[in-house]
């Protein structure tokens, strides 16, 4: 018998959720924080590789995050006019 979690099921029953590491860039509010996820691609006709840096609001509900850190965000259903992403968990501490 296969013992799942919380998350697993819900993700199951939910179908997939895009999940990405990105860096705290800023911990100024309650219970948020902007996280900066860079993505690098290929330009279609030039083929020259390229920087794009996007910024999520991120729910922590714990505030457990600082700035500097390094985390996995999971998207989640809104919560505010800008939140749509919630902190799964820090995967590296700032120094």
């Amino acid at each position: 018998m296969t013992t799942h979690t919380k998350e697993q099921k819900a993700d199951e029953t939910r179908g997939n959720r895009k999940r990405v590491i990105g860096v705290v860039s800023s911990d100024k509010m309650d219970k948020t924080r902007t996280v900066a996820v860079t993505e690098l691609y290929q330009h279609p006709q030039y083929g020259k590789y390229l920087k794009r840096t996007q910024k999520f609001h991120v729910h922590d509900e714990k505030n457990d995050s600082k700035q500097g850190d390094k985390v996995l965000i999971i998207e989640t259903r809104p919560l505010s006019k800008t939140k749509r992403w919630r902190l799964m968990q820090v995967l590296e501490r700032a120094v």
